[in-house]
This record gives C-alpha cells, structure tokens and sequence, in this order.
C-alpha cells in the first residue's frame, strides 16, 4: 500500500515538474523569441517563421507537426517515450497558444536570444530529468538514427535545428536572425546540461603512487573520505600498479592535494569534474 502511494506521489511529481517546464518553455517563447523573430531550432522554431507569414498559432502548428512523427516511432521504436512525452507535447503547445499568454519583456534581440535560452534550457531540462520530452526534432533525430546508425542522435539534432535557423534567417531575410538563434541554441544547450547533469560540485581524484596504501589511510583520518583501489599495469614498466579512486566536494580540493603531496610528491594525480554523485556522503541516490 506504501509502496503504491509513493509511486503516485513520484509520478504526480513527475508530471508537475513536467507542466511547470512547458510553462517555463512558452515564457520563453512568448516574452522573447516569437517578438524578435528568433527561431531557437526544432519544430517550434519552425513554427514561429510559419506564424509570421500565416498568422497560425505556434503551439498549434508544432503539436501538428510532431502527432505524424509520433506515430512513426511508434511503429518503428514501440512505446519508447511514452505517455509523459505525449503530455509534454500537447500541454507545450497548449501553454504557448493559451496559458502563458505573457507580453514582450524586450525588443532587444540580443537579450532576447539570451534571456530566451536561458528559459527554453530550464524548462526543457525540467522535462527531459523527468522523464518527458516535448516531441518535436528529438523524435525525428531518433527516427534518422534508425535509419541511419553511423550518426548519432545529437548529431541529428544539431543537423535538424541548423536547417531550422537557417530557413528563418532567409524567411526573414535577416543574416542576424540565424546568428541569434544559434546562439540561443548554444546556450539552451548548456542549461539543459546543467539542468539534467547538476552543478559540477565534487572533484574525482585518481592517484598512482608507489605510497599508495599511506595516502589511503592519510584520506580516511585527515580527509574523512572514502577511497576505492582500482588495479592497472603500466604497460611500459609491465609492472601492476593500484590506482586510488576518491570522490571529494570541492571544499577538501585543496586539503587532498595537500595529503597527497605530503606522502609523495611525485605521485601521478588525475583531477576530473564530477557533475553529480549519489550516494553514502554525498545526496540519496532516491533523490531527483
């Protein structure tokens, strides 16, 4: 009975996150991008040139443009994305067309593409973590990658909304129409990485040391850390070495190196960005 209720609760969680990043999208799209003519890729993009020469409504035209390629990857990928990309797809294009009926923020094109990718990233984000998409040119790059395996989906992706800026830099006859729109692109991007990945908050250490098992003991007592022993082979020395795997948060950076070099100063150290840990430590693996 608990274990029903807590399904619930998560998937009612999942489709509010995924409401709220429809909404999030269509500010975007309302307060800054169909104002200054800015096509940030994919079908909606695409809909807004549309809507400029046919007066038809955005959502409208998107949610038209992606129901066909629902069905085609159905019939090629089964069910693959399910009930919440369906929702996300039609609750998108009602919130453009009818909820957020929001007024332009600014006639700045620059602040527009800016401000504008900021949004469209958080709330694509949003919708991707939880599970939905909203349909549109993820669905036909997954249908090309398909067809054609030798290129990946994002590959795809960045073919497809290339196509999209371009046609609306020569719809609108404007070079800089396309400019912005690619750097709206770039930055959607990058918030959505952001979103889906977190902040990068914790260092990965990885240590070769002929002192390996006094830096081990030196992290659990001064760090208060954890330490793996991954086993390698110097293949010019052939001799077996034990590499030392450490995940810290960004405060005990500088107190790690500190323990290492105290050991060993010629130890060979490999510091890698972490976007997100889950676990004993760091956050509860149950957590979004």
């Amino acid at each position: 009975m608990i274990d029903n209720y807590k399904k619930r609760s998560k998937l009612l969680l999942d489709y509010l996150a995924i409401s709220i990043g429809c909404m999030v999208m269509a500010l975007g799209f309302n307060s800054f991008f169909v104002p200054n003519k800015i096509a940030p890729g994919g079908f909606s993009g695409l809909a807004t040139v549309i809507y400029y020469f046919t007066g038809l409504p955005i959502g409208m035209v998107t949610l038209i443009l992606t129901i066909p390629l629902f069905i085609v990857s159905i019939k090629l990928l089964g069910a693959k994305f399910g009930l919440k990309s369906f929702y996300g797809t039609i609750f998108f294009s009602i919130c453009i067309d009818f909820i957020v009926r929001t007024p332009p923020i600014t006639d700045d094109v620059f602040l527009s593409s800016v401000f504008g990718g900021i949004l469209l990233g958080i709330g694509i984000g949003s919708v991707f973590r939880f599970g939905g998409t909203t349909g549109g040119t993820d669905l036909l790059a997954t249908i090309m990658n398909h067809y054609f395996k030798g290129i990946s989906i994002s590959s795809w992706l960045l073919v497809i909304d290339s196509i999209v800026v371009i046609i609306a830099g020569i719809a609108f006859k404007n070079i800089e129409i396309t400019l912005y729109s690619i750097l709206t692109i770039y930055i959607t991007m990058r918030l959505m990485e952001l979103i889906q990945e977190g902040i990068s908050y914790a260092k990965a250490f990885y240590i070769i040391s002929n002192k390996s098992d006094d830096i081990a003991i030196a992290i659990f007592n001064d760090v208060d850390r954890g330490v793996t022993t991954l086993r390698g082979k110097g293949m010019y020395t052939k001799e077996d070495k034990d590499v030392l795997f450490c995940v810290v948060n960004r405060y005990q950076v500088f107190q790690m190196k500190e323990v290492i070099r105290s050991i060993d100063p010629r130890a060979f150290v490999i510091l890698a960005d972490v976007h997100e840990v889950l676990g004993e430590g760091f956050k509860n693996i149950d957590n979004k």
